[in-house]
């Protein structure tokens, strides 16, 4: 149900989303990770070897990062853009390596109009990342406010 610019009352509890694919790279965690997540998980791959996860990783706050540009660019296309109120049960079920290509599948939870703003509402979406094996990686409730 691809459509550019919706508005509260085009979209429907269970309506879904989906977005392109990305490819994280080697050299793209360790950017990350030097800038904003400077762990040995994350930054070497002779020191991961060594950690709890027994190689390189991808920084949670980066796969984060990943997830908001895949819903940037996915079918999703509020009127107004993305305006975040909150992000509710964020979750990180595995860890995301150098070739894991991800992608989000976003559901509609939740539609509440605004008692204090006739013109806006809360829109509640189930954001899903999956790497290619079809594993979630990432998941959490953003909280975005709509026009109506």
């Amino acid at each position: 149900m691809a459509k550019i610019n919706y508005f509260l009352e085009d979209l429907t509890i269970g309506d879904r989303f989906r977005s392109g694919q990305t490819t994280v790279t080697e050299s793209e965690i360790k950017t990350f990770a030097a800038q904003f997540d400077p762990q040995p998980f994350h930054l070497s791959n002779e020191l991961a070897k060594e950690t709890f996860f027994k190689g390189l990783t991808a920084s949670g706050w980066h796969t984060a990062a990943i997830a908001m540009r895949l819903l940037v660019d996915s079918e999703f296309k509020p009127e107004g853009g993305l305006i975040g109120a909150g992000v509710d049960d964020l979750k990180w079920h595995r860890p995301v390596r150098a070739g894991d290509q991800l992608n989000l599948d976003i559901e509609i939870v939740d539609i509440r109009p605004s008692k204090s703003k006739p013109n806006q509402g809360i829109v509640r979406l189930k954001v899903a990342t999956f790497n290619q094996k079809g594993e979630e990686v990432l998941s959490y409730i953003a909280n975005l406010l709509l026009k109506k």
